[in-house]
């Protein structure tokens, strides 16, 4: 139940629609476990993007072309268990939307195996065709433009912001008309400059989702690794709101210092036994002494063949 005493029930795109066309601004972070989905959405967080970017920030891989459907299927579901009230978005990664038929296919695992409510993919005016097909087959989508990790190498490899020569702003502008009118119910601007992003949000009747696309955006999305401060790297556009890897640091140390004093564990985590009972399962309570005692007054012991 929520504070209002209505049940708590998942949100919807209908839902984020809504929540744009009132004005507010649209709180989105990554996710890729349970616990971390669990605190997420006990904290309203209404989109929850299950990223490739899980790749490099949670299983070291050197780009996010490496992960896999089953990686990606396996992380979503996690989160969605973890969830009853976020929008759950599974990123659809490199190579799983690369023809119609197959974007089809691997966006209804989300959706069928998962437990995701959306699936989010990349390109602008190269994948409308694609989100118009998946919107039809009832697949809410949201769509990415701008820097496009998954073209990495198409767009010269290096992290950089897009669209901040006249051709290359045309062309964002257009990328994002056309996935809108391919039916997507939201868009990211990814690195893309902030006049730019709030020119094409002013254009759009959906929300555009910014991660280093300035203010004027209709919402935002960070890393959640960034947010927390669990990163190697915080990219420029990344705020840190905690500092856990600290905390985690100076936890383990600790422990680790507990174990070698032998404090830990202590009274608090230890889990005790009537002595009576374990006097009797060893064989020394007095019946037993009795009945085992040697010629020599000694304790013969349990004898090996006792039923225990």
């Amino acid at each position: 139940m929520s504070a209002t005493g209505d049940p708590i029930r998942r949100l919807t795109v209908a839902d984020i629609g809504r929540l744009h066309a009132d004005g507010e601004r649209l709180a989105m972070l990554t996710a890729y476990d349970y616990p971390t989905a669990r605190i997420l959405d006990d904290a309203g967080i209404p989109m929850l993007l299950v990223g490739d970017s899980l790749g490099q920030v949670l299983l070291g891989y050197d780009s996010t072309v490496r992960v896999t459907m089953a990686e990606m299927l396996h992380h979503t579901a996690a989160v969605a268990r973890g969830t009853a009230r976020a929008l759950v978005i599974g990123d659809m990664p490199f190579l799983s939307y690369s023809n119609v038929e197959e974007a089809i296919e691997n966006a209804g695992r989300f959706l069928r195996e998962a437990g995701a409510t959306a699936v989010k993919i990349e390109g602008g005016v190269r994948s409308a065709r694609t989100v118009e097909a998946l919107v039809r087959a009832g697949i809410p989508v949201m769509g990415h433009i701008g820097w496009t990790p998954q073209s990495q190498h198409g767009l010269g490899g290096k992290v950089r912001v897009q669209g901040k020569s006249r051709d290359a702003a045309r062309h964002l502008l257009a990328d994002a008309i056309a996935i809108q009118e391919a039916g997507a119910f939201a868009i990211v601007l990814e690195l893309v400059p902030e006049q730019l992003a709030a020119v094409i949000t002013s254009r759009l009747r959906i929300p555009t989702i910014g991660i280093g696309a300035g203010a004027g955006c209709s919402g935002q999305v960070q890393v959640v690794t960034d947010l927390l401060g669990l990163g190697t790297f915080s990219p420029r556009h990344a705020r840190r709101y905690a500092d856990l890897q600290t905390t985690i640091a100076e936890a383990a140390r600790a422990y680790a210092e507990d174990v070698r004093n032998g404090t830990f564990p202590g009274p608090a985590e230890t889990v005790r036994m009537d002595d009576s009972t374990l006097d009797e399962a060893l064989g020394r309570s007095a019946e037993d002494r009795a009945a085992t005692s040697t010629a020599d007054g000694l304790l013969a012991g349990i004898p090996l063949d006792r039923d225990l």
